[in-house]
């Protein structure tokens, strides 16, 4: 697999003005022959940022016009410290930068802390469904990967949960490359543990601008998604737009329980295993092409 450096990553950003915070983004434009093929916007997870999507970029590139950013507080985006993140604005931020760019109709890829904004995404648009609300960018379909999408079923590290709590202001301090690596140890699969390679870009990107200091302050997306998650799971119950679950059930994060519980709440739930951990695309890249091309490709037929 041929990875993308961190050097090439960040030549390839582009930045923006969203919100009120400098944004990093980058867009890929669908070759000729398929120009009239939607969009799809990819949603990176925590603590990482949108270079997870590296592999799958590359070749859904060839037949997709592809937008991401990395969000705010993550990756080469803006990190304002002593500030009050929140999933909702994460959501706002999305919404203005496919509004920049004229975006039409669009998918999701999300992972992670992006399902929930994911999950966001598609309440508004339900919501703008009952309301008249008329907006240009169209959400077509959603692909979570593991995540905490149903807040009780969300099972955190013990250092989230230490870095969420009071002490984690002094805590973020001591974080290392070390205890990231000793982390992705835990929720990565027996099999397919992170490169060395990985640890060390996403390490960068974390320690970015001093971003590692505003963690304890993203954390508190924990708590929005007991406050924000009965709407949002309303929302997919309810969804009148494909949804899909690929899901590495070795993650004690949110693996084979978190699938369970998606298959006994969500009808007619479409859902694919692998067996990995909590960043199946980066531990079964291939396989999360594959499947994710297949999704798309059903949808096409459905559509005809």
């Amino acid at each position: 697999m041929t990875e993308l450096s961190l050097a090439r990553y960040k030549e390839l950003a582009q930045y923006s003005q969203l919100c009120g915070h400098k944004i990093a983004y980058w867009q890929s434009y669908a070759p000729a022959l398929a120009k009239k093929k939607d969009t799809i916007l990819f949603i990176h997870g925590f603590p990482s940022a949108s270079w997870d999507w590296h592999y799958q970029w590359k070749y859904l590139a060839r037949e997709y016009s592809l937008l991401c950013s990395d969000m705010l507080g993550f990756g080469l985006s803006a990190k304002p410290q002593k500030y009050r993140y929140s999933l909702i604005e994460q959501a706002d931020i999305y919404e203005a930068l496919l509004l920049e760019k004229g975006i039409g109709d669009y998918h999701i890829l999300a992972h992670d802390y992006g399902d929930s904004v994911a999950q966001e995404l598609l309440y508004r648009q339900s919501l703008r469904a009952k309301t008249g609300e008329q907006t240009h960018a169209q959400l077509r379909s959603v692909c979570f990967l593991n995540g905490g999408i149903f807040a009780a079923c969300h099972r955190p590290l013990l250092t989230q949960r230490l870095l969420k709590s009071r002490l984690g202001p002094l805590l973020v301090k001591f974080l290392s490359k070390d205890s990231l690596t000793a982390s992705f140890a835990k929720i990565f699969g027996q099999q397919s543990q992170a490169k060395k390679s990985h640890v060390d870009i996403i390490w960068e990107l974390i320690r970015y601008n001093d971003g590692h200091l505003a963690m304890p302050a993203i954390l508190r997306y924990i708590d929005e998604r007991s406050e924000w998650g009965g709407r949002w799971v309303e929302a997919m119950i309810n969804a009148s737009v494909p949804l899909y679950f690929i899901n590495g059930i070795q993650d004690p994060i949110s693996g084979r329980h978190m699938l369970d519980h998606y298959i006994d709440v969500i009808p007619n739930a479409h859902t694919a295993l692998l067996d990995v951990g909590h960043y199946p695309q980066l531990e079964a890249p291939e396989e999360v092409l594959s499947l994710y091309q297949e999704f798309l490709s059903s949808l096409v037929t459905r559509d005809e």
